[in-house]
């Protein structure tokens, strides 16, 4: 048995009943942007792509919080950053305008981040890994603001929710003693909506190139 969050304190499929169900969010966004997509006339193949990663996301974080394990685990990262990838690609291209080597570049760079944070798992309760990705939305919310893009304080709203879902993930453990529950399960719904602000900005201005 992986004993990692807080609110498991033994064996058992529902060992984690609210880190499990809080996965829910994952799955609601995804379908909530699919349909905002359709709404904006921007339902393509790339939105289709980063809202199925987005319903894995929810549906592999349920099945390591209910029977942890090597395989659920995976389950559980990889499709995290497959968004990430995936997000960082599409508004690259398709809202900065940046050519294929340059973005190509910024994917390469991101990467080695992710892979060079992963090593070190005992910092921040493993939470170090996603620093990267923390300061891409730093940088792509400041850009998108101040270009003034359709949504232009989406971004940022979504890094300053992304920050403090970090330091709630980060101290899950850490509050064992005073919170019984912990905090893991507010990382699954901060995260929820820090996919919905972030991919609500990168509809919005792709149904605003499509309409030029």
């Amino acid at each position: 048995m992986l004993d990692l969050y807080c609110e498991r304190t033994g064996p058992g499929l529902w060992a984690e009943p609210v880190n499990a169900l809080t996965n829910i969010g994952f799955v609601f966004v995804a379908w909530l942007i699919w349909r905002i997509a359709a709404r904006e006339q921007v339902q393509d193949s790339s939105i289709a792509a980063i809202t199925a990663t987005i319903m894995a996301i929810g549906i592999g974080s349920f099945l390591f919080h209910t029977m942890p394990g090597a395989i659920t685990r995976w389950l559980d990262v990889v499709p995290v950053f497959v968004f990430q990838l995936l997000y960082l690609g599409f508004y690259s291209r398709r809202v900065s305008d940046l050519s294929m080597p340059v973005s190509g570049i910024l994917l390469l760079v991101f990467l080695t981040a992710v892979v060079v944070a992963s090593r070190f798992e005992d910092v921040l309760n493993g939470s170090l890994i996603y620093a990267p990705a923390l300061l891409v939305i730093c940088i792509l919310g400041a850009c998108h603001y101040r270009s003034k893009k359709a949504g232009p304080g989406l971004l940022l709203g979504a890094a300053g929710m992304f920050l403090v879902s970090i330091v709630l993930r980060s101290v899950d453990l850490r509050v064992c003693i005073h919170v019984g529950l912990g905090t893991h399960f507010l990382w699954h719904i901060l995260n929820a909506f820090v996919m919905y602000l972030a991919m609500r900005a990168l509809v919005v201005n792709l149904s605003t190139c499509s309409n030029r």
